[in-house]
């Protein structure tokens, strides 16, 4: 998407800062992280800015999506050209995927299992400290 002060419509600092972001972001990430270098080495206030700037827009965070397989994504992987091997990799991705899930889902009890148990043993210290707050307070006969 280009906007208007990319397109050479507008002068000044703003669209020659509007072209260097097109610029920038053309190049991928690798180009603002070496701007950002640079603007550390020659003028820190500008490596700061070039950082914040980058954080605010979102050019610096890593996505989940990006890391997930490419049949989970909706994209498949480009043909070998060997149909035994493509249906090979197709069944070991989704076996793959099958596992993770499984693993997943695993942790998730495994988490939930630990959050009761922790939950548990507070009401239990909870119980114990109300009960001997009462056995405190109950008069005793000589």
């Amino acid at each position: 998407m280009t906007t208007f002060a990319s397109q050479g419509h507008c002068r000044g600092p703003m669209a020659a800062l509007g072209r260097a972001e097109g610029w920038l972001d053309s190049k991928g990430r690798a180009a603002w992280i070496a701007a950002m270098v640079l603007g550390f080495i020659f003028f820190w206030p500008v490596g700061l800015a070039l950082l914040g700037y980058m954080i605010w827009k979102g050019k610096m965070t890593c996505s989940k999506s990006s890391m997930t397989s490419p049949m989970s994504t909706g994209f498949a992987a480009p043909s070998s050209g060997n149909s035994a091997f493509d249906a090979y990799r197709a069944d070991t991705l989704r076996r793959l995927e099958e596992e993770q899930k499984a693993f997943e889902d695993f942790l998730d009890r495994l988490r939930q299992a630990k959050d009761k148990s922790e939950f548990d043993q507070f009401m239990d210290e909870r119980a114990r400290a109300a009960n001997a707050r009462a056995e405190d307070d109950t008069p005793r006969e000589a």
